[in-house]
């Protein structure tokens, strides 16, 4: 599986879409972006594509969106997440963003690696 990397536009893309959350921590990804709340990804960049983690109904809407989809490789796609619509008006994908945040910040903490020496 080949990863595709990102533009610097599609890095700045998706930190524009990413809550103004004092929780909220980006974090690189095998040259792609995370978004983190409590150690547990609500958004990710994969490509040009952004993919959100929702709960059920939000998420099969968002999935039978036009442009909507499954998030990741198509050989591979992550569970519970689905990619934004390309054309989606910056607004209406931070609305996307904000209710992945508020369903992921309700997980418990991802308690911390343990780091080998």
């Amino acid at each position: 599986m080949k990863v595709p990397k990102p533009t610097a536009a599609d890095k700045e893309r998706f930190t524009a879409l990413v809550p103004d959350d004092p929780r909220v921590e980006i974090k690189p990804m095998f040259g792609n972006l995370g978004a983190f709340v409590n150690g547990n990804m609500f958004m990710g960049l994969f490509g040009a594509d952004v993919g959100v983690k929702l709960p059920s109904p939000a998420l099969a809407d968002l999935l039978a969106a036009p442009g909507g989809g499954p998030y990741c490789p198509a050989e591979r796609p992550m569970g519970g997440y689905a990619t934004l619509p390309v054309g989606l008006s910056v607004e209406d994908s931070r609305e996307w963003t904000i209710k992945a945040l508020d369903h992921v910040g309700t997980f418990p903490p991802k308690p911390a690696k343990k780091r080998s020496n």
